[in-house]
């Protein structure tokens, strides 16, 4: 007897036929801003004028010593010339990964905008006053929920954050510490991507790559083939 398929499935003939037209706008050498960070900085603007869910939203990449790459959703919190900021546990997956290879990937999906931006280069952690003045000022439920989750690991159940979210908020009350072991990661990109959906496949996609020369750095933009 053959399996029966769930109603909501897809086939894969059906899979393959879902396909999507792009025709927003275009992205052009003219158009676009010699310097990425500015450019930057209008899509993220115009993609929290046009309300998206999580326009903050990004995937970040990293590799293992096992050179097998994983990749999650965080949330940027800050950015300027000297890179892209975000914060986590230092002793979860992506924590330790960055510890031993601290080269990363990071990419935005504005799905609404048919926009993508990818950024790459080397990750530093923030100075400790940068990760204070983060912390601090997240509602109190996320800062103790830092201490209460051993991010990464293998827990028993659900009940084990529940009583650790007990635990430190009877311990530290109203005012918790940053743990050691949380703080904030800067990566510092060499290499931006930005991705405008056109028709016809015919994307548009604006590479700026970091140059170094004798009397400093450059920005050096170049069309990529779709």
């Amino acid at each position: 007897m053959s399996p029966t398929r769930p109603a909501t499935s897809l086939n894969a003939t059906e899979l393959a036929a879902l396909r999507k037209s792009y025709e927003r706008a275009e992205l052009s050498e003219d158009a676009s801003q010699a310097d990425p960070l500015r450019q930057f900085a209008l899509w993220l603007n115009e993609a929290v004028q046009a309300q998206l869910p999580e326009p903050n939203a990004m995937t970040l990449a990293t590799v293992g010593s096992d050179l097998r790459p994983s990749s999650r959703v965080v949330l940027i919190k800050g950015y300027d010339e000297r890179g892209i900021v975000w914060y986590s546990n230092y002793d979860s997956r992506k924590g330790r990964e960055l510890a031993g290879n601290p080269y990363a990937a990071l990419q935005f999906h504005w799905v609404e905008l048919e926009r993508v931006v990818r950024i790459e280069g080397r990750v530093e952690q923030v100075s400790a006053e940068e990760s204070d003045t983060y912390f601090h000022s997240r509602p109190l439920d996320s800062r103790i929920g830092a201490w209460a989750s051993p991010q990464s690991q293998v827990i028993s159940g659900r009940g084990v954050l529940v009583t650790n979210a007990a635990r430190y908020g009877a311990q530290y009350l109203l005012n918790p510490p940053r743990p050691p072991h949380w703080g904030g990661f800067r990566l510092v990109p060499d290499r931006w991507e930005f991705w405008q959906g056109r028709p016809s496949r015919l994307h548009d996609r604006l590479r700026y790559r970091l140059e170094r020369g004798a009397t400093g750095t450059t920005w050096v933009r170049e069309r990529l083939a779709p």
